[in-house]
């Protein structure tokens, strides 16, 4: 199943219910213009949308059994989910505590975070990275979002996939952060205890003023834009990059972990 299917799937269920779009946005507490670009294609949906709209049309759960299915296709579940908000965001502000963010991952090092613990069968492997790769994309293109993202210490430190691994990593963090769309900020380790240690997130801005979290555990990533979130993110955002050092510090840093030139 795509999510051309999915789609014609809510258009039906809001035709058998009598509920137009406005309407579907006043019974779930979601813009007009969400559920506008949703049934055009343009935003995927997440998986709270469908079960509110679900609930809304009465359809049984049907929708959110259908979106599991169309996650299913191709990638992790929240793939699809959150990619909409990642291609349609000006900004996007990232913080991770453990690992580099995923569009800034070299592919030998998105292979060793993949493939870590031999969880996943080679060919879906080699898949995952595939997708990473692809959404990396939207850092070279002609209208960029805006990004800054925020590693704790640790991140350029740990040698995932080995050391030479690790270098090129590093290369690559120089590399993107002279791009005019992009800042780097690490939080050094002798800040301490900050907010960022429970775990890292993203948060997407989108022209319309609307805003999303992504959010990750050790089974999932969720895609969430409920306004008290937000602004607890927002709040922890601000306390990191107060925490952080200056770009030019950050880069320097990560010059001097550097082993090749």
């Amino acid at each position: 199943m795509n999510f051309e299917m999915w789609i014609r799937a809510l258009k039906a269920a809001r035709a058998a219910a009598g509920v137009s779009q406005e309407g579907l946005a006043t019974l779930i507490k979601w813009s007009p213009s969400l559920i506008a670009a949703i049934e055009t294609g343009r935003r995927r949906p997440t998986m709270e949308f469908a079960v509110a709209s679900d609930e809304a049309l009465q359809t049984g759960g049907l929708l959110a059994e259908l979106l599991k299915e169309a996650d299913r296709e191709r990638g992790p579940s929240w793939f699809a989910a959150w990619r909409g908000y990642e291609q349609e965001a000006t900004r996007l502000r990232a913080f991770e505590p453990c690992l580099v963010p995923g569009l800034l991952q070299t592919e030998e090092y998105a292979r060793a975070v993949i493939s870590a613990g031999g969880l996943q069968p080679p060919a879906m492997v080699d898949e995952l990275v595939a997708v990473r790769m692809e959404r990396q994309e939207l850092l070279r293109r002609d209208d960029p979002p805006q990004c800054v993202f925020l590693l704790d210490e640790n991140v350029v430190r740990r040698p995932v996939g080995g050391p030479a691994v690790l270098d090129a990593q590093l290369g690559r963090l120089l590399e993107e952060a002279q791009l005019p769309h992009v800042r780097l900020h690490i939080v050094p380790v002798s800040v301490g205890e900050h907010v960022g240690l429970i775990g890292g997130f993203v948060l997407a801005e989108l022209s319309d003023g609307e805003q999303a979290i992504y959010l990750e555990n050790a089974a999932r990533g969720h895609v969430v834009n409920d306004p008290e979130t937000v602004r607890l993110i927002d709040r922890k955002w601000d306390s990191l990059l107060g925490e952080a050092l200056s770009t030019s510090a950050s880069l320097d840093l990560i010059r001097k972990l550097k082993v090749t030139p």
